[in-house]
């Protein structure tokens, strides 16, 4: 097994493309073609997971946490950054996370929490903007069933709960051939008009490149003129964060415990106790201060995250009880989410848990 084949099955379920763009997502060190035989899987590549990967014999590190997130300047033994990368390299380790483009799943970062929650009917409290494409081309009828197919087999044509889904319309398409030109239709030198049809489709923005070769093999013509920008539509499985009801409304207090109890946690830190139920929640691991006011648009009871500041407690008024229940706390179910993953699309490879503590905040 390669590094590619391992890091292009995590690619599918959580494409970089959506990943922010203040992250640093993907190989960070190492080769796509390097040999694995075992696996680690981690929240936070630091000095200490790494030596761990050396102690299992495992030649690639898969992290949730980038090691390194700003430009590196120099490898020496400065600095935590540096000894880490330096010691991978050394031992011929690669690494790669997935971060913000995991955070943006609803079934990655959030999902081991909303599973231990028992959240149903689950959607994304902040979609992610600019992840939906249209594409706009124009086809001789008699090539548009040939078109329709190759792309919708290439992954346009789906939104929501709907595929092989787009809109035509007639009209007639003009163009001289020159010198050089190899033609599907028409004379060289001459103006020709053709009966076209105008085919526009929805595409997922990972998508793009797969969508536009398809295009391009596909079509009669020798240059394609087609059209690609980004739309206001957005996707309820694809940003930031989840929401979604318990199947039972609980007392504060009672959530509150359960919520302590599920995170093993010694202290949770909210805003005032309101006195009502709580039965619908929102969740986002890590810093989700953002996001508290889509969440009560969303009608959040409580909102689970962390890193809340002074005045962010009182943002829930009334209506939302805010928990900060710290940032590790908030992610440590992600890495078995990823172990999950791979182990259903590789179950006969060697994956291994990381038993290294990589939470940096401590409790006294």
């Amino acid at each position: 097994m390669t590094v590619h084949e391992i890091t292009a099955s995590l690619e599918k379920w959580a494409p970089l493309a959506y990943a922010e763009d203040f992250d640093n997502v993907g190989l960070l060190v190492g080769s796509k073609k390097q040999t694995v035989q075992r696996v680690l899987i981690a929240h936070d590549a630091i000095e200490t997971v790494v030596d761990e990967a050396v102690r299992q014999k495992c030649e690639l590190i898969l992290c949730f946490h980038p090691i390194i997130f700003q430009g590196l300047k120099q490898l020496s033994d400065a600095s935590y950054v540096e000894r880490a990368v330096t010691k991978a390299i050394k031992n011929d380790i690669a690494i790669y996370a997935l971060h913000t483009a995991l955070d943006v799943q609803l079934d990655g970062v959030n999902k081991g929490l909303a599973d231990a929650l028992g959240l149903e009917q689950r959607t994304v409290i902040v979609p992610k903007q600019g992840s939906l494409l249209k594409l706009s081309t124009y086809v001789p009828q008699a090539h548009l069933s040939s078109l329709q197919a190759a792309l919708f087999a290439a992954g346009a044509g789906a939104i929501g709960a709907y595929d092989e889904s787009s809109f035509t319309s007639e009209g007639k398409g003009s163009f001289r051939p020159l010198d050089g030109s190899k033609p599907f239709v028409g004379e060289k030198g001459k103006r020709h008009i053709e009966d076209e049809i105008q085919l526009q489709l929805v595409l997922p923005l990972h998508k793009k490149n797969d969508v536009v070769d398809a295009l391009n093999q596909a079509h009669p013509y020798e240059t394609v003129a087609y059209e690609l920008f980004s739309i206001e539509n957005v996707r309820s499985d694809l940003g930031m964060g989840c929401i979604g009801m318990l199947e039972e409304a609980m007392d504060e207090a009672a959530f509150l415990a359960k919520l302590k109890s599920i995170l093993g946690t010694p202290s949770l830190r909210h805003s005032a106790l309101r006195g009502k139920k709580i039965e619908r929640v929102g969740l986002l691991g890590g810093s989700g201060s953002f996001a508290i006011d889509a969440a009560l648009r969303q009608g959040a009871d409580a909102f689970i995250t962390a890193d809340l500041k002074y005045h962010d407690f009182f943002k829930g008024e009334n209506d939302c009880l805010l928990i900060d229940v710290g940032h590790y706390e908030s992610e440590q179910f992600t890495k078995y989410t990823i172990m999950e993953h791979l182990s259903k699309n590789f179950p006969s490879f060697a994956f291994i848990s990381s038993k290294t503590e990589t939470n940096p905040v401590h409790y006294f």
